[in-house]
């Protein structure tokens, strides 16, 4: 083996390159070269023609992604329906069996499903009118009228042939105690809940429209009623409220009252929904006529059809809340709180 290095082509030996001693740059001066190498006219070590290279490159493959993408998502927008789900009843998520709800709710999540106020309390009682005058909106304002919204029509049992562009309209402005020309009872200590069914697209009730085949637990108020009542009119979803324990029931003894007069429920005419401009939810008002007052009842409230699940434990098919009426004087206030009560 020799011990003569090759000559390079620059005449420094291969020995030499090696044993060449490396630059010494400080850090600073590594990292200028990092951003901007002007010896070698390279930027973040890359030169002019690798950047625009690279540029090209990721420009190209973006504006592709961006295209397929855009294709899949109008592919997507085209096999969906318009104004309807794809996925309805059994195969969607919801399901069959519609959940209930309730009316006014306090803006403030601590309180619950609380609804509670002193009745001698101006600013309490307008509290609870004003959040079922927002939610009622769409019912209570002109423009929602039946005239001013041609596709409206009023509906009965009797009447209720509707075209694809026709829906039912719902007046609570005749509603008596629980209208808002009475400020819904709140004034009068005996204020009214609005109790509503969820919507589910295209879901047909299945009514308990036989007397002789009701539910076993079916509140004997509500078992005589239905047996009242003859025709159409048992197309209905029914609707019980009573108290959650045994002194609730107590303090709500012959207290309750059902609005509109007529079937006590959600009339079977306002179904299937199918997503028609101006639909709007049919309601029942359940109007507590003089509750014990300076008590917490607990109130229960069931629909009732074939088709809708019930579960107490797990809130199917039912809405609980609580309703507290302080009748007790408003306390005089002092004099800062006087001048703090004026300002506002």
């Amino acid at each position: 083996m020799s011990g003569t290095s090759k000559p390079a082509e620059n005449g420094i030996t291969e020995a030499d390159q090696y044993m060449r001693k490396r630059p010494t740059k400080t850090k600073w001066q590594s990292f200028k070269d990092g951003i901007y190498n002007p010896s070698k006219g390279r930027i973040l070590g890359k030169t002019g023609k690798q950047w625009g290279i690279t540029g090209v490159f990721y420009f190209c493959f973006f504006t592709g992604l961006a295209i397929l993408c855009a294709i899949c998502y109008k592919g997507l927008e085209a096999s969906l329906p318009e104004h309807e789900p794809r996925w309805k009843l059994d195969r969607s998520l919801i399901g069959t069996s519609p959940g209930l709800g309730f009316r006014p709710i306090s803006e403030h999540t601590e309180a619950g499903s609380i609804i509670a106020y002193n009745a001698a309390n101006t600013t309490q009682v307008n509290m609870w009118v004003g959040r079922l005058n927002k939610f009622l909106e769409n019912y209570l304002h002109p423009s929602q009228s039946p005239t001013a919204r041609p596709n409206q029509q009023p509906c009965s049992h009797d009447f209720h042939n509707l075209t694809n562009d026709k829906v039912c309209a719902v007046d609570i402005h005749n509603w008596g105690p629980c209208s808002p020309e009475e400020g819904f009872g709140f004034r009068n200590s005996s204020p009214c809940v609005f109790i509503k069914l969820n919507r589910i697209y295209d879901w047909i009730p299945e009514y308990y429209n036989d007397s002789s085949d009701l539910p076993s637990d079916m509140p004997e108020s509500l078992v005589n009623h239905i047996k009242s009542l003859k025709g159409k009119e048992l197309n209905t979803v029914w609707v019980s409220c009573n108290g959650s324990h045994g002194l609730d029931r107590e303090l709500l003894r012959d207290s309750i009252e059902y609005l509109p007069r007529g079937p006590q429920g959600f009339p079977g005419y306002y179904y299937p929904y199918t997503n028609t401009k101006g639909y709007l939810s049919p309601l029942v008002a359940v109007h507590f006529r003089r509750p014990a007052v300076n008590q917490l009842i607990g109130v229960e409230c069931r629909a009732w059809a074939k088709n809708i699940k019930y579960d107490k434990k797990e809130k199917l098919g039912m809405v609980a809340f609580n309703l507290q009426i302080d009748d007790r004087p408003k306390p005089e206030l002092n004099s800062t709180e006087k001048t703090s009560e004026q300002r506002q």
